[in-house]
């Protein structure tokens, strides 16, 4: 669409509207470029909020846009995509230029994560310095409230809510993929506005009025007791400080860089449960929270108001995050680390405070304290609640190599020179006052993790190789001695804190370096380690030690599921083995196995062959891992994998899983849920329905068991009085009637499996049962029998009488003598 001068704005609009439904996208595309480059700002304001839906979609997820999240490097539009979303391309332009003006979009606070919408509904500034002097009061209340956002937020907003937004995915299509346009444009804007080398190009318009103004005065409306562990000021000279940001132009970098951030932590990880959200906000927190503030600031104090209580029910955030989800936060952890790690070496060994700021640049001090400020309690909060939703399966292993990521940090260093094996790699002592400073993601985390492994089926390959993992991180060496020293500084004693002399030392959450090497006092780092953990898990938190004796039963319980596993994993393989060679050998007779997998009854196809042998290799190695980080007696080891020797599981495996018996019938514990995860017992399954009723077998006729029910449920129905007073009678022929006309072994078979009272006890009615004739084997037995009269000259029908009287008579011996033979 050529741009034409005298066109109206809302002729823009429609006509571009009306373009969306007719032109391809790359034609759309250019004629966005043309009207980008030739219309004023004032004429593009009106069509922006426009454009950003019809490429991110709507926040309620109706308008799909352009499915970022489904466009595959494959696909003939990703690189037009690409090039238009491009940190440096068409649309980025139009933000900058819309930037340099006045102009305000809202965003309806409904849209924001649960926990910020139910903090500003109760009256409190949220914590983030993000949502500061944008909140626009209605006269009719709080409930639409709305965040007047500029074009550079507003675009970041509905970028990283594409990803949480509800979407209808096509029959064949999921959005876990990290080759899709979506995530490849984080991983974009990530290197582009977080640079680990050189700064952020700046705008290609000046930004005359600035994109942060001084702090206007707050409203009497509205409390702003603040609900985080942190202060609001990001940095000590940050731009929230500064009454223009044209004062310093390197401050307009650092805005952007933090804006995107921001936006990405908030939209991304700000979700929790309102049990949490409830405990964050609890006012012994608040308090506790506002000593420390007060001890380790000058600051003046404000008075201290707490949090309403009557809005807590607008709190109603179902939070189910994805796979696609976690890989991105992944892909930001990643980034982050690799981020700060960037930090020069002459800036490593100074001290926040000793350095101003017009001789470190923002983005110098930004990436000091990025992870520790903005990241370390929403990803902690996210992890936790990933570890205790997310269901059972192998799909965990994004969850778990996301903390992985987190907790090792010194592999997003950058170092080019070539590492050591992993298994013999030190963990460098600069990184210790990470792990105190991050104590509860390494211990807490590890501890949800065992009640997770310990409910897993370890003989699958893939869970197999998750507990494999972690085993491996945490067996690093120096990292279990630094995690076990910084739980000793947390149970120091609570006088060193008493003792402590004011300094002017930042934390991380005020500004400090998690990777300064200045020798701190131990009241400092004793200090700096209860803060971390009573900030994320309340004053009242009950910490239980990595290295306590209730943790290392729970090891040693873990340890003993994986040798069950083991052992299960052993004798699958071996049973599939037996199954592979006599298919060998059936093979030539036609007879094998038409199972590609010779999977064990009850396994999965993927816990078969090649797997099997991968996850007894990850098993021994999680073993040996384990037995080094909580440096297990070798003996007691040996003695309690014994305990579970292949004899001893023999013999298990054909005994019902452990039970009790309950009102209703029979009732699984923990211990026989257990059991059957691992493979080592099972209930022996029998059909329990009618077995007149139950599906055709491939060894049946189909129109013979069709047939047979509908004659044998004639005479059921007409002589089935009959039947019943027959079997009633105590004599031989009630005894004869019920072994024609009763299934004497239902009792039998249903009380190997769990069922209820109700079906155990049910009385089978008598009937007549002509289904046996149906089978294959019974018709070819029969015409045998028929086969072998003809031959010795009888007729059909005489056949037919003798064979009855043959039946006849098994009947009348297995009536008299029965109970003898069973005996016996």
């Amino acid at each position: 669409m050529a741009a034409q001068t005298l066109q109206q704005p809302s002729f823009l609009l429609a006509n571009l509207k009306a373009d969306a439904t007719t032109k391809p996208l790359l034609q759309r595309c250019q004629d966005l470029v043309k009207i980008i480059d030739e219309y004023p700002a004032k004429e593009l304001h009106l069509i922006f909020p426009w454009l950003v839906e019809s490429v991110f979609g709507s926040l309620d997820g109706i308008i799909a846009g352009w499915n970022l999240r489904l466009l595959h490097s494959r696909s003939n539009e990703y690189n037009i995509v690409m090039e238009f979303l491009n940190p440096s391309g068409p649309m980025m332009k139009l933000v900058y230029k819309l930037q340099a003006e006045e102009y305000k979009y809202e965003i309806p606070i409904n849209y924001l994560p649960g926990p910020v919408k139910a903090c500003i509904q109760e009256g409190v500034l949220p914590d983030c310095p993000l949502f500061h002097n944008k909140l626009q009061f209605p006269l009719s209340g709080l409930l639409t409230l709305n965040l007047a956002l500029n074009p550079f937020e507003f675009f970041m907003f509905n970028f990283a809510y594409c990803l949480i937004t509800p979407k209808n995915y096509p029959p064949g299509q999921h959005g876990s993929s990290t080759d899709t346009a979506y995530f490849v444009l984080v991983d974009t804007y990530l290197k582009y506005f977080l640079p680990s080398e050189g700064s952020v190009p700046p705008s290609p318009y000046s930004d005359s009025r600035g994109s942060v103004t001084a702090p206007s005065p707050r409203s009497s409306s509205v409390s702003f007791a603040g609900y985080g562990v942190h202060s609001p000021s990001l940095l000590k000279h940050h731009i929230f400080h500064q009454p223009s940001v044209n004062a310093d132009p390197a401050a307009q970098e650092i805005w952007r860089s933090e804006t995107l951030l921001q936006m990405f932590v908030e939209i991304w990880l700000h979700h929790y449960s309102l049990e949490m959200y409830q405990k964050l906000q609890s006012p012994q927190v608040k308090l506790a929270l506002l000593q420390y503030r007060l001890s380790m600031s000058s600051m003046p104090c404000q008075p201290y108001a707490p949090p309403g209580s009557g809005t807590l029910h607008t709190y109603q955030e179902p939070f189910s995050p994805s796979e696609e989800h976690v890989l991105v936060v992944r892909l930001l952890v990643k980034h982050l680390h690799a981020f700060s790690n960037s930090l020069k070496p002459e800036q490593l060994s100074s001290s926040p405070s000793a350095h101003s700021h017009t001789h470190t640049s923002p983005l110098e001090e930004f990436k000091r304290v990025v992870v520790q400020r903005f990241v370390q309690q929403k990803l902690y909060l996210f992890l936790q609640h990933c570890f205790g939703h997310w269901p059972l399966d192998a799909s965990f292993r994004a969850v778990l190599e996301t903390w992985l990521s987190y907790i090792q940090p010194w592999r997003y260093t950058g170092e080019k020179t070539n590492p050591p094996p992993d298994q013999n790699r030190t963990v460098p002592e600069k990184w210790e006052s990470f792990v105190q400073e991050n104590l509860l993601m390494y211990t807490k985390l590890f501890q949800v993790l065992l009640n997770r492994a310990v409910r897993t089926d370890l003989v699958n390959a893939k869970n197999a190789l998750m507990v494999f993992r972690v085993a491996k991180v945490f067996a690093q060496p120096n990292l279990a001695e630094m995690i076990q020293k910084g739980e000793q500084l947390f149970l120091e004693p609570e006088h060193v804190l008493h003792h402590r002399q004011p300094r002017g030392y930042l934390t991380p959450s005020q500004g400090g370096s998690y990777l300064s090497s200045r020798q701190r006092v131990v009241t400092d780092v004793v200090f700096r380690v209860k803060s971390h953990v009573y900030a994320l898990e309340g004053q009242d938190c009950q910490y239980k030690q990595m290295f306590g004796p209730e943790l290392r039963g729970a090891v040693l319980k873990l340890i003993q599921i994986i040798a069950q596993a083991r052992q299960t994993a052993k004798r699958i393989s071996d049973h599939s083995n037996e199954v592979a060679a006599n298919n060998s050998f059936l093979s030539w007779f036609g007879m094998g196995s038409s199972d590609p997998n010779n999977t064990f009854p009850g396994a999965e196809p993927e816990d078969s062959g090649e797997c099997l042998k991968k996850t007894h290799e990850f098993l021994d190695r999680a073993l040996e891992n384990l037995c080094q980080i909580f440096k297990l007696n070798q003996v007691q080891l040996t003695q309690l994998i014994s305990n579970l020797g292949s004899s001893q599981d023999d013999g298990n495996c054909k005994q019902l899983p452990d039970c009790i018996q309950g009102e209703n019938g029979l009732i699984l514990t923990d211990l026989g849920r257990s059991q059957i995860i691992s493979g080592l017992r099972r209930f022996d399954i029998h059909y329990q329905g009618d077995p007149e009723l139950q599906p055709i077998r491939s060894y049946e006729s189909a129109l013979l068991v069709r047939l047979f029910y509908k004659i044998s449920s004639v005479v059921n129905e007409r002589f089935g009085g009959h039947m019943n007073a027959l079997c009633s009678r105590t004599d031989f022929l009630g005894r004869l009637g019920r072994h024609y006309l009763a299934d004497t072994d239902s009792t039998a078979k249903l009380r190997q499996s769990p069922v209820t009272r109700r079906t155990l006890e049910r009385n089978r009615q008598p009937r007549l049962s002509l289904r046996p004739l149906a089978s294959y084997r019974t018709l070819l037995l029969l015409l045998l029998l028929y086969v072998l009269g003809a031959l010795l000259s009888f007729g059909p029908v005489s056949s037919t009488l003798l064979i009855l009287t043959g039946g006849f008579l098994y009947g009348l011996f297995m009536t008299l003598f029965g109970d003898k033979l069973k005996t016996h």
